[in-house]
């Protein structure tokens, strides 16, 4: 029962998130607001919330692993999607047409943010402020000033959207509200699998509910790769995967027991790894040459696809 009511929630927080996302791009558009950051944050966020209020819930019923786990294991996970499309799609050779030079600068950001967070995770009693880790402040700084040197410029809005701005904003409103209760019931119902089954929190969240969390970002990739808009598939994963870190800095926020990263298992550290190695695969694809050998070019995402599932059966 408890896994029917979990893959029931899923289904609804998939649902609402698509629709959170579809009214963030009438703000986006509608709002004197827009522009390029704003814009980012507002869809960002919107595809997101999943994660953020599944973790909340996660502390609130204090299970930090599948708080920790389920941001971890979302950005694993959306690398991962990522790279199955241009596995599927490797006649086109995406990342040979894309111009790298503004998707650099996020993916190097992500794995130094990895990197960050797999040394505090394995460091356990790393020094805090006011209950939150120092790595956190750290991560917020970073992410701030990344975000200020992107946004050098405002990019105009193409008006795409028939509704209204107040349309939009009680459309997101409503949305929003059903993936905070969704988004709860799933980390809740994932807590008792775990309970149940004897599973690792920390695979349920990596990779159970982070998978359910992160399939709006899987619908958006989708539409992207049949639009040929390759650029934007790849910009909103790493540029989603920044934003599930900062995330993380709110959920040790409200978790008031100390540092988070502290607190939870060091089975996370194998998730964090995976993030690391993964991202380092994805910046390596976006910086080679162009190959013309399809089994050559298809060797990155190839190897990404068989990390994901060789680190998920080592954690389960």
């Amino acid at each position: 029962m408890t896994i029917l009511i979990f893959l029931i929630t899923a289904v609804i927080v998939i649902a609402a998130a698509i629709q959170l996302n579809k009214y963030g791009d009438v703000i986006n558009q509608k709002s004197s607001l827009s522009g390029a950051l704003i814009g980012t944050l507002l869809i960002g966020g919107a595809t997101s919330l999943p994660e953020l209020t599944t973790s909340l819930t996660a502390v609130y019923i204090d299970n930090p692993d599948i708080a920790v786990g389920n941001m971890l294991g979302s950005n694993v996970f959306n690398i991962m999607i990522l790279m199955v499309f241009d596995f599927i799609y490797r006649k086109k050779k995406v990342f040979n047409t894309v111009d790298n030079r503004t998707h650099l600068p996020v993916a190097n950001t992500g794995f130094f943010m990895s990197a960050i967070l797999a040394v505090f995770i394995f460091w356990d009693s790393s020094p805090s402020f006011f209950q939150i880790g120092i790595e956190m402040y750290l991560l917020l700084i970073i992410y701030i000033v990344v975000m200020k040197r992107l946004d050098s410029e405002d990019e105009e809005v193409e008006q795409t959207s028939n509704l209204t701005l107040k349309q939009g904003t009680i459309g997101f409103i409503i949305a929003a509200l059903v993936v905070f209760g969704a988004g709860s019931v799933l980390t809740i119902a994932g807590d008792a699998i775990a309970q149940q089954t004897g599973m690792n929190s920390s695979f349920v969240g990596s990779f159970l509910i982070a998978a359910s969390t992160s399939l709006p970002e899987l619908v958006t990739v989708l539409a992207a790769f049949r639009l040929a808009k390759y650029s934007i598939a790849i910009g909103s994963i790493l540029g989603s995967n920044l934003f599930n870190i900062q995330l993380l800095v709110i959920t040790d926020i409200f978790y008031q027991k100390g540092p988070i990263l502290n607190i939870a298992s060091m089975s996370n550290i194998t998730t964090a790894l995976l993030g690391i190695g993964m991202t380092a695969i994805i910046i390596y694809t976006l910086q080679r040459p162009s190959v013309k050998r399809l089994v050559i070019y298809a060797l990155p995402s190839t190897v990404t696809i068989i990390l994901y599932f060789v680190a998920s059966y080592m954690m389960f």
